[in-house]
């Protein structure tokens, strides 16, 4: 494999006692797509911030396309294209002038700017939409003119900051389309997201980070059958007094059977992770059937990358982080 294009070794941060970032190491390769996922406050806008060079790290180091950002900040931020959380676009400028001025500001000559202009415009579907004033866009084609502004240099490095923040479904899909389009051009793409469904779509590699560290890393399908487990939720019948009492039985019934390797219980419900769903499903209804315990719905399902970040942070991804970086 080539040399990634970002290298992040040892990185560290903290405002003042909140410790955001604590000494974390990272890669991303050119065409692919590399997933940072954790819930707010985890870390990930400051990593993006520090490769951006928008700030100092504490300590560590941070490459980007052979350039250290510490030291060598303008050859390193001339290999990127950054688009932050929030939508930057100035409402008073057309979309037209908006990649006018970025153009001026990547210094793009004269003989390529005009393609580079239609192509970015193209690439995000505003073709036709370049006079109209940025205030008369909606929220999703201000997201897609901050990409086309980012993109118009064709960095070899892309960083995305939350791309699909607050975009309706269609607005989100076509977004993410962009962004697998950029990795067929070959482009090194840093992606921040706290999405699941985005990052098991969009990307090849993810690392999961919480509470300013990495819990896990490795490719979604591989970090899922890693935990060597399929989860059977099982929704207990009867009143609901009746039914928690009910579902406490199952959970004591299950315990000694060998295939369950835990549960959960969840008022009525209960989360089994078990091995070999082919046995397990059947052994499940017998055991329950044995303790008289009537079931009213049973669902099998793979884990996903939520049951992922459970296991390796402890704690439910919904559950947030407690610094606030």
């Amino acid at each position: 494999m080539s040399a990634p294009l970002v290298r992040i070794d040892g990185l560290k941060k903290s405002f003042g006692d909140v410790v955001a970032l604590a000494g974390i190491s990272l890669q991303a390769h050119a065409g692919k797509i590399f997933g940072l996922l954790g819930p707010n406050g985890a870390g990930k806008s400051t990593t993006v911030k520090i490769l951006a060079g928008l700030i100092v790290a504490d300590s560590g180091s941070v490459e980007i396309a052979g350039r250290d950002v510490f030291k060598e900040p303008a050859a390193a931020r001339a290999a990127i294209g950054y688009v932050p959380q929030e939508v930057t676009v100035d409402p008073y400028l057309t979309a037209r002038e908006h990649l006018d001025f970025y153009a001026s500001l990547y210094h793009l000559p004269e003989t390529v700017r005009e393609t580079r202009i239609r192509e970015a415009l193209a690439l995000v579907g505003l073709v036709g939409q370049e006079q109209r004033r940025a205030r008369r866009l909606s929220g999703g084609t201000k997201k897609k003119l901050d990409l086309a502004c980012g993109l118009l240099h064709r960095p070899p490095v892309i960083l995305l900051d939350e791309p699909s923040l607050g975009l309706d479904v269609q607005v989100r899909h076509d977004v993410w389309n962009h962004v697998l389009e950029l990795k067929r051009q070959g482009a090194a793409i840093f992606l921040c997201t706290n999405y699941m469904d985005e990052a098991e779509r969009l990307c090849d590699e993810i690392a999961i980070i919480d509470r300013g560290g990495i819990v896990a890393e490795g490719a979604p399908e591989e970090l899922k059958g890693r935990l060597n487990r399929d989860i059977v939720a099982v929704e207990v019948a009867g009143s609901n007094h009746h039914h928690a009492d009910s579902a406490a039985a199952l959970e004591r019934a299950l315990a000694d059977l060998p295939v369950v390797r835990e549960a959960r219980r969840e008022g009525t419900r209960l989360k089994v992770y078990v091995e070999g769903r082919e046995t397990a499903l059947p052994l499940i209804v017998e055991t329950a059937a044995r303790a008289g315990i009537s079931v009213q719905s049973i669902t099998y399902s793979r884990p996903g990358l939520d049951e992922v970040f459970l296991h390796y942070a402890g704690r439910a991804f919904s559950e947030g982080a407690t610094n606030g970086a």
